[in-house]
């Protein structure tokens, strides 16, 4: 698959739509470190752009699209959905929690509130998608997803990104599927997980994508059961690097961005700092390292 040509396809297709997120160069815990803020894009997280390349991509039926979410992506295609006049039922998890139900309520989407974990909202998803007719937007593991994420990369190279590496948290897989498929092995890629949820590098331990535990301070954001498959077969090729780090780390990570940066993230949007921060990964002594920050929806909403 050209995933280069994907990818600019979709930095064309949503361009207008998505915005430009800002750069910055911090140092913090004594590391310099470029980062791009993510969560200055529409919703509060990069599943814009995915969400908006799948929309503009399809001809959507007349029962408008579905999304299970863990809330960020339900936001998203809930957004993109009213933007574009079309109607969207989004299925998330109790534990999404009060603030990103909120976010995807004001996106103009029906939100359905399911018992249970993400696999449980994507059930109830599916099962909506073969009653109506609608499209199913899925969170990570598509190709129109995941090129839409991968146009987050295009445009960081665009504003000069100068990194050897490139540090991303990983839930489902779309955003770091996004990162590898540009790259394509120009610069190195780290996943960042949070040790209770792991998909990825559980994946990358036994072969193959595999169910997993979900719990800890990301898995509202991260919880994915079981990695995507794109993601996967991307990661596994491209000799991805893998790290975990602990629930402690993510939130340590996540006060010290508001505490010198002023930037406020939701727990699984510093995941990838906290692998810095922590220790869980350590450059090289002339390494340039990079990370992408994203969710700007910590819960409960500071603002209200």
């Amino acid at each position: 698959m050209d995933w280069t040509m994907k990818i600019e396809g979709a930095r064309t297709r949503i361009a207008g739509h998505a915005r430009v997120t800002p750069v910055m160069d911090l140092t913090l815990g004594g590391h310099a470190v470029q980062v791009k803020l993510e969560q200055a894009q529409h919703t509060g997280s990069f599943k814009a752009r995915g969400a908006f390349n799948t929309l503009l991509s399809a001809e959507v039926p007349a029962a408008g699209v579905v999304a299970a979410s863990g809330g960020n992506h339900g936001a998203a295609v809930g957004f993109a959905a009213a933007a574009l006049g079309y109607p969207a039922h989004i299925f998330v998890p109790e534990v999404a929690g009060p603030a990103k139900i909120a976010v995807i309520e004001r996106s103009g989407a029906t939100c359905h509130v399911v018992p249970g974990l993400y696999a449980d909202a994507l059930e109830r998803a599916r099962t909506h998608e073969a009653e109506t007719g609608a499209m199913q937007v899925h969170a990570y593991d598509a190709v129109p997803t995941v090129a839409g994420q991968g146009t987050c990369f295009a445009e960081w190279e665009a504003q000069g990104l100068d990194a050897d590496t490139v540090l991303i948290a990983v839930g489902g897989g779309g955003l770091i599927a996004g990162a590898l498929a540009w790259f394509g092995g120009r610069r190195t890629v780290v996943a960042v997980e949070p040790e209770q949820s792991r998909a990825l590098h559980a994946a990358l331990e036994a072969g193959e994508p595999v169910d997993v535990d979900v719990s800890g301070v990301g898995a509202n954001a991260l919880g994915a059961k079981r990695i995507g498959s794109i993601c996967f077969d991307l990661a596994n090729g491209g000799g991805c690097q893998s790290v975990t780090v602990t629930d402690e780390a993510i939130l340590e990570a996540q006060a010290m961005l508001w505490r010198e940066a002023r930037q406020l993230v939701e727990p699984a949007g510093a995941c990838a700092l906290a692998a810095l921060l922590s220790g869980a990964y350590v450059p090289a002594p002339d390494e340039r390292v990079a990370v992408l920050v994203c969710g700007a929806n910590p819960a409960p909403d500071p603002i209200g």
